[in-house]
């Protein structure tokens, strides 16, 4: 508040001075503390008032739904929505003095629609209404602005009664991400097998809360994440640099399933395409044999192409890893006149194994000691062909060195044209000349510059990296596999998920349907999951229960994988088990995702959908993450526990009914049928 004004003209002394004189002592003592007494009282009554009349929230923003409000006593913007003023949204704010509240009235007084504020010398706050993607939504813009370099912005959005979804894999993934813990590092796109506490390979700039707001965060600013368990989630910029904003516009809808159709579900645009959906009815069975030489890989493809038929599983697609596809590929290029002497360099022939299908793997990675590296040393052409360093003052380029798979390496610069155009070529030759149906490219995720603490340059900030790289690759058509997914949902690509442990935890196989929610809701339908009983080894391998266990859930997902051959870990019924689920994956779940992927095309609703898209009101339908729905209409719950023939399972969407796709028995909506039986030869499967 602004100091009173003084006034100027002063009483003359003669009226007030001559009578004092006249006083005796005593009552001048008696007249003094009375005066005292009646300051003291104004004062504890003005303190009381405050107290009990002032609230410690103030309006600093209405909208017509709802408003913005400044906590003085925590320091906090709150997201309330009108008439029953229920606040869905508490932002700590930090990097600024939290006990300082703004003025009544603010810089952008003249404008309705915002409210400026800035605290001295240290950050301005803007807050402003933007307009709505729908009209039962309303979306306010926050742009914090710090006024001095050495200032860290830092917005913490609580988890106190709010379930928050979306923003960034982790390596033992949650729904929700209150159960997440992880320390603030920059909000890129990771390889788990480089850094676990990192963050994984599919992310967006988007969050979403049980309480129907969404946060989405500008793409082109740095920006910081960290996640405390069960208490918020915090969104903050580096420090130490050019004054960074941080930027971000908040949305609040009816509930959380419109919140989603309203705001993430556009994320992507709306020019989707879809993957090559012949793939969805294919099993992929990893290449598990020698490795040593060209002659010992096609001996070992053939025999295990004749293993399957022997099985009756000679369908699908037989995947070679980047070794693999590395000595094939140098079969390729060795001259006619030895390939006659020595029949064993033969090129590849695919006929050898169909009716299955050949997958290749690549990736943007160049060891230093091969011959391509060398020579585009020799050449003085590294710049343009690999990241690189680039001199303050002149100079020679120096290559950006990283590791990859126990390798040093150069990673391809996917900033020069000349580079991806020589890419993109040298993937389709080998694809072409070893007929592959599919190829897959790996090692899409990461900042290189981060990894080593060296800003990157604008054009690779962030995860630009992986988006300019994905939008390539969907170049070479609908028959693309990419291990990353960063502002790239829209394109005709299938995304690899990352490995998982080989056991019942949320690293292994309590992070399936986490994951599936998670990649789903950020618009990466056409995932294909890791290997049936998982990749990574673990304490107890060849656990029997644990591979039917994923192979259920595996069936009612996009591709089914397989690493570990059924005949190689388990007894005979299980192998006819996997015949039977591929069986119904072919049958009943194809077709499931054709029709919903039609959804996606036109709407952008995720194909794989948790219990609340039906039951968005219902906080029991906030915390499962051990059931999803496909589209509307099918409702799995597989058993995740070790030893268990028994779950709860929840039925969503209150007045729809249930039928057992098992038992035929039908339930009602909105309720939770308890310890409700499936054997280990039984997944419990639900249509409405």
């Amino acid at each position: 508040t602004m100091p009173l004004a003084r006034p100027t003209s002063q009483i003359p002394d003669a009226t007030w001075t001559s009578g004092f004189r006249e006083m005796t002592e005593p009552w001048k003592g008696a007249v003094g503390c009375l005066g005292v007494a009646v300051f003291f009282a104004m004062t504890i009554g003005i303190i009381s008032w405050q107290a009990l009349e002032q609230s410690s929230e103030e309006w600093v923003l209405r909208g017509h739904t709802g408003g913005m409000l400044w906590e003085r006593r925590r320091g906090a913007l709150l997201l309330r929505v009108l008439p029953a003023g229920r606040t869905v949204a508490v932002i700590a704010v930090g990097g600024v003095p939290a006990a300082e509240p703004p003025p009544p009235r603010d810089r952008c007084w003249h404008d309705g629609g915002q409210f400026c504020y800035a605290w001295e010398e240290d950050a301005e706050l803007r807050l402003s209404l933007e307009p709505p993607p729908a009209p039962a939504t309303e979306c306010y813009g926050v742009r914090w602005t710090p006024l001095r370099p050495d200032v860290m912005l830092k917005d913490c959005f609580s988890m106190a009664n709010v379930s928050w979804y979306g923003g960034a894999s982790i390596r033992a993934q949650r729904w929700p991400l209150n159960g997440a813990e992880s320390h603030a590092q920059p909000f890129v796109s990771g390889d788990f097998s480089k850094n676990p506490a990192g963050y994984g390979p599919v992310l967006e700039r988007y969050f979403l809360g049980s309480t129907g707001v969404t946060v989405t965060v500008v793409p082109d600013v740095p920006l910081f994440l960290s996640l405390e368990s069960n208490r918020h989630f915090c969104l903050e910029t580096p420090a130490g640099r050019a004054a960074v904003p941080l930027r971000y516009l908040l949305c609040v809808s009816p509930d959380v399933a419109a919140a989603h159709r309203h705001v993430g579900s556009q994320l992507a645009g709306q020019a989707r395409a879809l993957p090559d959906t012949a793939l969805l009815g294919s099993p992929i069975w990893r290449y598990y044999g020698p490795v040593g030489s060209a002659a010992k890989i096609k001996r070992g493809l053939r025999s295990l192409a004749k293993r399957l038929k022997r099985h009756h599983l000679q369908e699908g697609v037989l995947a070679l890893g980047e070794r693999c596809t590395a000595i094939l590929a140098a079969t390729d290029h060795v001259p006619s006149e030895r390939r006659k002497r020595h029949d064993s360099t033969r090129a590849w022939d695919p006929s050898l194994i169909k009716p299955l299908q050949l997958s290749i793997t690549l990736s943007p990675y160049t060891s230093i000691a091969s011959p391509l590296f060398l020579r585009s040393l020799r050449d003085g052409e590294v710049a343009n062909y690999w990241l690189s360093l680039q001199p303050r003052f002149g100079g020679c380029s120096v290559p950006l060195l990283t590791t990859w798979k126990g390798r040093l390496c150069a990673r391809l610069n996917v900033t020069s044209e000349a580079a991806l155009s020589w890419y993109l070529a040298r993937a389709r030759r080998l694809q072409q000349a070893l007929g592959a149906a599919y190829v897959v490219f790996e090692g899409a995720e990461g900042n290189a510059f981060l990894e080593q603490a060296v800003p990157p340059p604008a054009e690779l900030a962030g995860d630009r990296y992986t988006g300019v790289l994905a939008a390539a690759l969907a170049t070479l058509g609908n028959a693309t596999v990419i291990s990353a997914g960063a502002r790239s949902s829209h394109l005709p690509l299938f995304v690899q998920m990352s490995p998982l442990r080989s056991d019942w935890s949320h690293a292994g196989l309590k992070g399936v349907i986490p994951s599936v929610l998670h990649y789903s809701l950020l618009g990466y339908n056409f995932f294909i999951p890791d290997a049936v009983g998982g990749s990574l080894a673990s304490d107890t391998p060849g656990d029997p229960e644990l591979y039917v266990r994923w192979l259920q859930i595996v069936t009612f997902l996009p591709v089914m994988a397989f690493s570990t051959p059924p005949w190689l870990c388990c007894d005979a019924w299980v192998l006819n088990l996997t015949r039977q689920c591929i069986q119904r994956h072919r049958d009943f779940v194809v077709p499931l995702l054709i029709k919903y992927s039609e959804e996606w095309l036109s709407l952008g609703y995720p194909i794989f959908r948790p219990a609340w898209w039906l039951s968005p009101t219902d906080p029991t339908a906030f915390t499962i993450e051990d059931e999803f729905l496909i589209g509307d209409e099918v409702l799995v719950a597989p058993i995740t526990e070790k030893g268990q023939t028994w779950r709860d399972i929840y039925l969503p969407g209150e007045g729809h009914l249930w039928m057992d796709t098992n038992t035929a028995r039908v339930f009602d909506g909105g309720t939770i049928l308890r310890n409700y039986s499936a054997s280990l030869a039984e997944v419990p499967v639900f249509v409405k």
